[in-house]
């Protein structure tokens, strides 16, 4: 096996905890850029994402002072939540990544769950 770097072999530990812990859930996954954030609703059954939000929509440029502060990723958590209950989906399994649940990653969690969704 390649070495793998810490953030890798994090991603890769917080992934396979995931895949226990689903029965059959759909994933909420989330991507943190310095400038962005980005998260998706993902069925890893069919491997598909069911729906998507991010700070780089052209609705939401207007509405956000900036895509890198705890108030962006808590109103992308409500908008994927919003989208994914119209969607059916209620239940689902978080997948932080490689980051740790603080900060932004917390926030966007946070407000999926004010949107709706159960995890």
């Amino acid at each position: 096996m390649a070495h793998l770097t810490t953030t890798e072999r994090r991603k890769a530990r917080v992934r396979a905890e995931i895949r226990a812990a689903a029965y059959g859930r759909p994933r909420l996954s989330v991507f943190r850029s310095s400038k962005q954030i980005y998260a998706q609703i993902i069925d890893d059954a069919k491997g598909v994402t069911i729906v998507a939000a991010s700070t780089i929509e052209k609705d939401l440029k207007g509405k956000l002072k900036t895509g890198a502060d705890v108030e962006a990723a808590k109103t992308i958590g409500k908008l994927v939540a919003e989208r994914a209950l119209k969607a059916g989906v209620k239940a689902v399994v978080f997948d932080r990544g490689q980051y740790i649940y603080h900060g932004r990653v917390k926030a966007l969690a946070d407000g999926a769950r004010e949107g709706g969704l159960e995890f």
